[in-house]
């Protein structure tokens, strides 16, 4: 008789500790519950309208980036099949391409060598924060609430987050002071703020320009990086406010981009500016940005460069300016937030306990109701109430969020607003009653 082995099975305990922290599985817990409640309308994901996607154009694209590569750089036939064939460059083929796009629309002037193109801007978080990790005293400082995926990045690079409160302008720069000095009084090195300052993700909120100059000279004044993500600058309203990259003449930003919004998201370009000198110890110096390089050689090897050459082509067809282009979805984006907005204020009246925030722009807001919201009440709200949204708690590197929800517009119509208010008024009306109870 053949004794058969059992299988082996790993411990969860005995793997990296990220693997057991629930900040990893918030990404994938709002695709679960649509994917399980398909009719429901969801008010949950933060991606780009689908009705302006055109497979057409990624063709188009591709084929103006080659005639660039060879027209305008003079490039061989055989030259810029495998320019856009290859392997390709490791810190990216359109460099040069985003750093003028970056000058065109942002006023960002910064040499086509700082910038790294990656995998989306989540590569570009993990990228700095490996960097910036070098022990155990190392923290990284977020505005509380953050994106969960700065959170996630953090959590595989080993690089604790001390959140920082927002306040009514999207950072409390009290707070932020305060965290500084908690952080040293412990022994340990605060080595970058992360913050999304247009429209953020899920705040919604926007600093105004003179916080961000003071962000900038407290940034120098206690010396430590700032890393802005911007993804939603473009769709930020009408009043332009130069991004932090723009006013930095210390290089104490470090710009975090991405096409995902603005271009294509299946492409998955996103991109670093990082034009920060770093001191090599033998009396020379390099880019921040060859650094990352290095670290992005030893994960993805390099983007896409098909993918890198759909975007530049992009690029090239709007003149390298992407604001024109998407003028026809910021305007959908504005009147789906104002559609939102205005839904909510007929359905829940000022003092019942229901209260939001009101962007500039941007694809989210956040409501304050009066019972708990959590993973069970989402369950609930799909199942039942036919309305997906996403709990405040899972952007809260500690506690917090634990009676907010968050609202996207971006994939929404009038429709579907008017439907997924109803389910979600109907939710809480509930809840309130059973309060009661």
């Amino acid at each position: 008789m053949t004794l058969v082995a059992p299988p082996h099975q790993l411990l969860l305990a005995e793997l990296h500790a990220s693997l057991a922290d629930p900040a990893m599985t918030s990404m994938n817990l709002l695709n679960e519950i649509s994917i399980r409640y398909p009719e429901a309308v969801s008010f949950a994901a933060g991606r780009p309208a689908e009705q302006f996607f055109e497979l057409d154009a990624v063709h188009r694209h591709l084929d103006r980036y080659v005639d660039h590569l060879r027209t305008e750089r003079g490039l061989s036939e055989e030259a810029a099949r495998r320019q856009v064939l290859q392997y390709g460059r490791t810190k990216g083929i359109i460099h040069e391409l985003i750093a003028a796009h970056l000058a065109v629309d942002e006023g960002i002037e910064v040499p086509a060598e700082s910038v790294v193109v990656t995998v989306g801007c989540q590569e570009g978080m993990f990228l700095v924060l490996r960097a910036l990790r070098r022990g155990p005293e190392d923290v990284v400082l977020a505005v509380s609430p953050t994106y969960v995926g700065l959170t996630g990045a953090a959590l595989l690079a080993d690089l604790p987050v001390r959140p920082v409160a927002d306040g009514p302008d999207g950072l409390d720069l009290a707070d932020l002071r305060r965290q500084i000095a908690a952080a040293r009084a412990e022994g340990l090195r605060p080595r970058a703020l992360y913050l999304v300052p247009d429209v953020a993700n899920p705040s919604g909120a926007s600093l105004p320009l003179e916080l961000r100059r003071e962000l900038l000279a407290l940034a120098a004044e206690e010396d430590f990086l700032v890393l802005e993500d911007n993804p939603y600058c473009v769709f930020a309203g009408e009043e332009r406010l130069p991004s932090l990259k723009a006013l930095d003449t210390g290089r104490r930003v470090v710009h975090l981009g991405s096409f995902a919004k603005t271009a294509l998201p299946g492409a998955r370009v996103g991109y670093v500016v990082a034009d920060q000198l770093v001191a090599d110890g033998a009396g020379g110096t390099v880019l921040l940005a060859d650094l990352l390089g290095m670290v992005k050689s030893m994960t993805t090897v390099n983007t896409s460069p098909i993918a890198q050459a759909v975007i530049g082509g992009a690029l090239l067809e709007h003149g390298l300016s992407l604001r024109a282009a998407n003028a026809e979805v910021a305007a959908l984006y504005r009147r789906n937030l104002a559609l939102v907005l205005d839904g909510l204020a007929r359905r829940f009246p000022p003092g019942g306990g229901v209260s939001w925030n009101e962007p500039r722009g941007g694809f989210f807001l956040v409501l304050t109701v009066p019972c708990t919201v959590d993973d069970a009440l989402l369950e609930l709200s799909a199942s039942r109430y036919g309305v997906i949204w996403t709990p405040m708690s899972h952007f809260y590197p500690g506690e917090g969020g634990e009676r907010q929800l968050r609202l996207s517009v971006s994939q929404v119509d009038p429709a579907t607003v008017d439907r997924g208010l109803d389910g979600l008024a109907a939710l809480l009306a509930d809840r309130s009653r059973a309060a009661r109870s």
